[in-house]
């Protein structure tokens, strides 16, 4: 059975080097909602919460090909909605594919936000979001009602959380 893997959490906490390490280490396909999202604004998009699911859905009908092609799906993503989740959801079932969820979070508020200050992931169309727009998000972040593993990325290089979500999945 393949596996829809996706990691969530705040901008900031890692999940783009982490789903990157865990894709590589299970040879996954590795999908990320930001650089979707990179490519429809290139083609000229306005900025808009449409484009945002836009890149969402584009996202899932990715994944859910590469599912039935046998391939390991990682995503990385926010997921601060239950409408953002249920994205996966719908993936997995249409694929008849294992879904787990993964959050990741930085207890460290001093050290996520020195993450923040001159990060550049190299996107021309999507702006680097600030601590307060990290802190708006929070605020807004729907609970989790999914079954999922957290893991803090304070205490851990992005090849230990990597490992770390690895070896939990396989024992799951």
């Amino acid at each position: 059975m393949t596996e829809l893997i996706v990691l969530s959490g705040l901008p900031g906490v890692g999940k783009t080097s982490v789903a990157t390490t865990v894709a590589l280490g299970i040879g996954a396909v590795h999908l990320s909602i930001d650089a979707v999202e990179e490519a429809m604004l290139g083609c000229g998009l306005p900025t808009s919460w449409q484009v945002g699911v836009a890149a969402y859905e584009t996202a899932r009908a990715m994944a859910v090909l590469n599912l039935r092609n046998g391939h390991d799906v990682v995503i990385d993503a926010v997921n601060d909605s239950e409408e953002a989740r249920q994205t996966w959801r719908t993936a997995a079932e249409a694929a008849d594919a294992r879904l787990a969820f993964v959050h990741l979070v930085v207890a460290d508020a001093q050290l996520h936000e020195e993450r923040l200050r001159g990060r550049d992931r190299g996107f021309a169309h999507v702006r680097e979001p600030t601590w307060e727009d990290v802190e708006q998000r929070r605020a807004g972040y729907a609970p989790w009602t999914d079954e999922h593993l957290e893991l803090d990325t304070a205490a851990r290089s992005v090849d230990q959380t990597a490992r770390e979500v690895i070896a939990q999945l396989a024992s799951q």
